[in-house]
């Protein structure tokens, strides 16, 4: 038994390595939100034998909860570099034929050839209508759409764009080179009711879940969503010395493990050897 028991400890402690480096490793992805690993005992018994005779039988794996906390804010200067200071997301829509729909803090947003603005895995950053003063009209899914860049004036061909301002509640407003300005739309802001249960998919990318719940799209500025900073980026939650100490007692809690096994194998070599 002492075996299992140490078997499952040394799996648990190589779970929680692998967490702990994972951590470390993307410490300068933005928009990367840590994980701890959550471990529980495992003790059975029968209904009728004393529990104060039986020993646990080792540990499991609750799950790999996410800590979706804030990080630091980096300005860049750039003005489609985003960053949200609270707690939601920015939605963004997949390629064709499928769209799928997701989730990110990663807001290093650009533009591509068809002048619409993309995340760095090519995802199309989406927008809620406005009206005149920036205020948000719709906060529907079916009414979202994408971020394009326009040329020029809708009302003057000639007037070509020659500037883009985010605002802190995330209204979008182009400016043109007769001076005119138009209110292109909001940055579509997802919150979840259960933040920890949606699903990660690379890229500081998730999904939503059963467990998370419905995305609630608003503008920014509304409830727990935050503001959105322009010029700004989000670094990794990651404090590096605490993930260095985590490393550090999970390697130590593996040594202790294999030790456990060690012992237990050279005792069972010592009573096999009094048998001969």
């Amino acid at each position: 038994m002492s075996f299992v028991t140490s078997l499952s400890g040394l799996k648990a402690a190589q779970t929680d390595l692998s967490v702990v480096s994972n951590n470390i490793a993307n410490g300068n992805s933005i928009g990367f939100k840590k994980s701890r690993a959550a471990f529980g005992d495992l003790f059975a018994s029968a209904p009728t034998q004393s529990t104060k005779s039986v020993a646990g039988q080792g540990v499991r794996l609750n799950g790999i909860v996410q800590q979706f906390t804030q990080g630091s804010l980096n300005s860049t200067d750039r003005t489609l570099d985003l960053a949200v200071a609270g707690d939601g997301f920015f939605v963004v829509k997949g390629q064709p034929p499928r769209e799928a729909q997701s989730y990110t803090r990663n807001g290093s947003f650009s533009v591509n050839v068809d002048r619409e603005v993309v995340d760095n895995t090519g995802n199309k950053v989406q927008l809620l209508p406005v009206n005149a003063a920036g205020q948000v009209t719709s906060t529907a899914n079916a009414d979202m759409f994408d971020f394009v860049l326009p040329q020029t004036d809708p009302n003057d061909p000639s007037a070509v764009l020659s500037n883009i301002t985010v605002a802190d509640d995330g209204a979008v407003t182009a400016t043109f080179s007769n001076g005119s300005q138009t209110r292109l739309g909001a940055i579509a802001m997802a919150s979840f009711a259960a933040v920890e249960g949606l699903r990660p998919i690379g890229d500081s990318h998730w999904q939503a879940t059963g467990d998370s719940g419905v995305a609630l799209l608003n503008q920014a500025g509304n409830g727990p969503l935050g503001t959105v900073r322009s010029g700004t980026l989000e670094a990794a939650n990651i404090d590096l010395t605490e993930e260095l100490v985590a490393l550090i007692a999970a390697q130590r809690n593996f040594q202790a493990n294999a030790q456990a096994i060690e012992t237990a194998n050279n005792m069972t070599q010592t009573i096999v050897n009094l048998q001969v």
